[in-house]
């Protein structure tokens, strides 16, 4: 168990902490300064020598560390990320529910849920632990970026297991809606069952022939809207972009999606075309009181 942060949070992020390795003491250590192992530790983008300037880097008790120190065998050192100028995203995060334990929102498209590679300011857990005065909100589940919709946090860190345990356990009922085209040939309902694999740092996911069933959708045709129609779609499962691969997988892929079933190249500052998926309601029973919870978006199609 790591100490505690000797830096406060910084626009709702808490402090990056790095720690030197045990070595066998009989062995030299390959660093002989502090600077010389952040230099080996941290990535090439990250400019450690200016760190080092401004006073970035610091011991468990709050104390610069300065590059020509002597390394030093299991020590933290702790730090503030720079940030990089991120475009910012449109949309409020309506709070749709708010009490001791959770926060529930309605999440406007492309808002990453946490903060993530090129979206960290521009996450919902960073703007929410600033503007909440949260600073351990955290969610309990995940939206994909350009998914609107229904979205879980709680409060405190002591909370957190046993919502998460909810969505382990498949306790919670999700209902998503879909705007996507309709297809005469396909009768309704009808369920999508099959293997999707995602690789990490692979932008999709794929559907794997023959292995076996590890997603499965309820896919219903509800309304029409123009053209398009209306789906409520219920996951028995949560594979990483399940409902997108499954409705591609039908003929049918949402409207604006820029993934499936063709990669489209859009710009990170392009929010003219959000994915029409919406996180429409969450229903369980609450882990800690036994109350019945019961949360619904309130966005309708098209999303804007």
């Amino acid at each position: 168990m790591p100490p505690q942060s000797p830096l406060p949070a910084r626009h709702g992020l808490t402090a990056a902490r790095v720690r030197t390795p045990d070595r066998d003491p009989a062995q030299p250590a390959p660093w002989h300064t502090m600077g010389e192992w952040l230099r080996h530790k941290l990535p090439d983008y990250v400019d450690v020598d200016d760190m080092f300037a401004r006073e970035c880097f610091v011991n468990d008790a709050g104390q610069p560390i300065r590059a020509d120190d002597p390394y030093a065998q299991q020590q933290f050192v702790w730090f503030h990320r720079d940030l990089r100028d991120e475009p910012h995203v449109p949309g409020e995060i309506a709070i749709l529910h708010r009490d001791e334990r959770l926060v529930v929102v309605d999440k406007p498209p492309f808002l990453s849920t946490i903060p993530r590679g090129r979206h960290v300011m521009q996450s919902v857990v960073v703007r929410l632990r600033d503007s909440l005065g949260l600073p351990e909100l955290a969610p309990v589940h995940r939206l994909d970026r350009g998914t609107s919709g229904v979205l879980m946090l709680t409060t405190q860190a002591q909370w957190r297991g046993a919502y998460q345990g909810l969505f382990e356990r498949r306790a919670v009922h999700k209902t998503y809606w879909a705007l996507a085209p309709v297809r005469d040939d396909l009768a309704f309902p009808l369920e999508v069952h099959n293997h999707i694999r995602k690789e990490r740092g692979v932008v999709r996911a794929e559907v794997i022939p023959a292995a076996p069933v590890n997603a499965q959708t309820l896919v219903e045709l509800v309304d029409r809207v123009g053209e398009n129609g209306v789906y409520r779609l219920t996951p028995a499962t949560g594979r990483t972009h399940q409902l997108r691969v499954h409705m591609a997988g039908l003929g049918i892929p949402i409207i604006n999606d820029p993934l499936y079933p063709d990669v489209l190249d859009i710009a990170i500052d392009d929010f003219s075309t959000p994915l029409q998926l919406l996180a429409g309601e969450l229903a369980f029973t609450d882990p800690v009181d036994g109350t019945e919870r019961r949360f619904r978006s309130e966005r309708s199609f098209p999303l804007a």
